[in-house]
């Protein structure tokens, strides 16, 4: 196949994700939102990856180094997922009250 046309379906793939996050945007999915961009981000994150950065038709290690990286990415979100969507957990916390401000 040519490089062309690789490039033109890898641009057409990303135009359509594109498409999909305006529609997400738009569309009330409740919690469910927040994964889906996430998830719509990372599909076009890694198409960048493998074809315009042309990690796919290099070295092994170059690939390695990438796919670690990738999971890095992967780790963070999911920490910073948990941490937003575990906030309402527990009722807020009251500052404590100053000894000046207590009865005797």
């Amino acid at each position: 196949m040519k490089a062309t046309t690789i490039y033109w379906r890898v641009y057409v793939a990303l135009l359509a994700l594109a498409a999909a996050t305006t529609a997400v945007a738009f569309v009330n999915l409740g919690v469910l939102s927040a994964p889906l961009t996430l998830l719509i981000a990372a599909a076009k994150t890694l198409l960048v990856i493998l074809y315009f950065m042309h990690v796919r038709f290099s070295s092994a290690i170059t690939r390695l180094f990438a796919g670690v990286a990738f999971a890095f990415l992967a780790i963070l979100i999911a920490l910073t997922m948990s941490d937003v969507l575990t906030r309402g957990w527990l009722p807020p916390s009251t500052p404590p009250v100053p000894k000046s401000a207590r009865s005797p």
